[in-house]
């Protein structure tokens, strides 16, 4: 049974609350300070801390830091009588699993203690093994040894995420993951392998997207010395370098017709050949693909094999852009500042609230790559502890004032004349366009069909000139 503690300063609330939790099979305990939970804390091991933000001693808050930095392997729900977001992402990036509002709905509450509670479980037993788990700590001065490895975020999208790869990973099935360019895919292959059986041998990954028809056959089985013009020496291919772990194939989709053949034949057989070679290499590798194309509309048109489509596809997780993993953002950010700061030798510990809202209105196209990418940039252009908006790339910085201003106007009572309507609609198509081309207003007054002049003059008109 899976012990909780509600800590809430009023009595009939924690009353009310060990009560349902109580007949939904939990073991409960309570308190009305953060003194006294933490005397809880000190001779009992607790799954899941309930605890209300507003208590006399202490604040949320501060039981959390206190609560993560003592008993990590703790979750926490933060309750409240009203709603902050800055103060929700806030305790979320400090390690809270979740900051729900008053009035509490039984049937909400407890799906979310129960999600959190395994969640939990998922996070100590990824710790335990190689799977990096999401930084929880009020500051970032860690150490990421593994850095590219997987990071678990908070979003529901990734609590998914994490259970695919979790079912997945004990199993020898071969696995396609898909999503857009920079969703993190090679980290994902990468934390299927490390919990895997074949997690000691090793993980070699492979970019189909830079391969000449030439080298492909040499670069995937290698070759014997001799055995045509230029080849000087013998090669080891891929295939014969993650032999007994796991070959991860990157942008499987530009692989020509030929080389897809060949491939098959090796899935198949799983014996090779090396280029010049009589002698077949018996193959015990597992294979993970990535692609960021739709490989169904490939087939269709003929440029990929629907053979070797359904030989890779005994399994297939696709990967959400980091605009649906809005929680993430900073979870993220904060990894990969942590990361920098070992790259960097720097000792910046947190971004500015500017930034903060920069990020999570951003709509990331280059995804987890691009967020990593910047972070990395404003840590290098940061001498203090904090990271300002000046250290942002402007396209970044504009797109979140032109998002606010979107927003402003949108909440504003607008009268109802055609005048307006039609000042409204060409607002709407320049930030449109101005967005589609990164705010390049070259190009966006050539798609506009007007002068730059113009344009300038009509981005000043709706505050969009900075």
């Amino acid at each position: 049974m899976r012990k909780i503690l509600i800590v809430d300063d009023e009595v009939n609330i924690g009353l009310l609350l060990s009560k349902f939790l109580t007949r939904n099979s939990f073991v409960v305990s309570t308190a009305v300070s953060g003194v006294a939970a933490m005397d809880y804390l000190s001779k009992e091991t607790y799954d899941l801390v309930l605890c209300d933000y507003r208590l006399e001693d202490t604040d949320g808050k501060e039981m959390l830091i206190k609560i993560k930095e003592s008993y990590p392997s703790t979750g926490v729900i933060i309750i409240t009588g009203y709603s902050d977001i800055k103060l929700a992402v806030e305790l979320i990036k400090l390690g809270a699993y979740d900051y729900i509002t008053k009035p509490l709905y039984p049937d909400e509450i407890l799906n979310t203690i129960n999600k959190a509670i395994e969640t939990q479980i998922a996070l100590n037993v990824n710790q335990s093994e190689s799977l990096s788990e999401a930084p929880k700590q009020k500051t970032v001065k860690q150490t990421y040894s593994q850095a590219e490895n997987f990071v678990a975020g908070q979003s529901q999208a990734s609590k998914d995420l994490l259970k695919q790869i979790q079912l997945v990973a004990p199993t020898t099935y071969s696995v396609i993951l898909t999503g857009e360019s920079g969703t993190g895919k090679e980290s994902v292959a990468k934390a299927i392998h490390l919990n895997s059986p074949r997690k000691d041998a090793p993980f070699v990954a492979m970019d189909c997207g830079s391969l000449t028809k030439e080298l492909a056959g040499s670069e995937f089985f290698g070759h014997e010395k001799g055995s045509f013009t230029g080849a000087l020496y013998t090669k080891i291919g891929h295939f014969e370098m993650a032999n007994g772990g796991t070959l991860f194939l990157d942008e499987v989709g530009n692989l020509s017709y030929d080389i897809q053949a060949a491939l098959l034949r090796t899935v198949q057989e799983r014996k090779i050949k090396r280029i010049g070679s009589t002698k077949e290499i018996d193959l015990d590798v597992r294979i993970i693909v990535a692609t960021n194309e739709n490989l169904a509309n490939a087939i269709q048109k003929g440029r990929f094999r629907e053979d070797l489509y359904h030989r890779f596809n005994e399994f297939s997780i696709n990967l959400p852009p980091l605009s649906q993993r809005g929680r993430d953002i900073m979870v993220f950010a904060n990894t990969f500042l942590g990361v920098a700061n070992q790259e960097l030798s720097r000792n910046v510990e947190h971004f500015s609230e500017e930034v903060e809202e920069c990020f999570l209105t951003y709509n990331w196209p280059g995804n987890v790559r691009e967020l990593k990418n910047v972070v990395r940039r404003a840590t290098l252009l940061t001498e203090t502890e904090e990271i300002q908006l000046k250290a942002l790339p402007l396209e970044i910085s504009t797109y979140a004032k032109a998002s606010a201003i979107e927003n402003s106007i949108s909440r504003a009572e607008k009268p109802r004349d055609l005048k307006n309507a039609a000042l409204e609609a060409e607002y709407d198509a320049i930030l449109r366009v101005l967005r589609e081309v990164n705010f390049n207003k070259t190009k966006a007054a050539k798609i506009l069909n007007i002068d730059r002049k113009t344009l300038y003059n009509k981005m000043r008109a709706i505050n969009l000139d900075t």
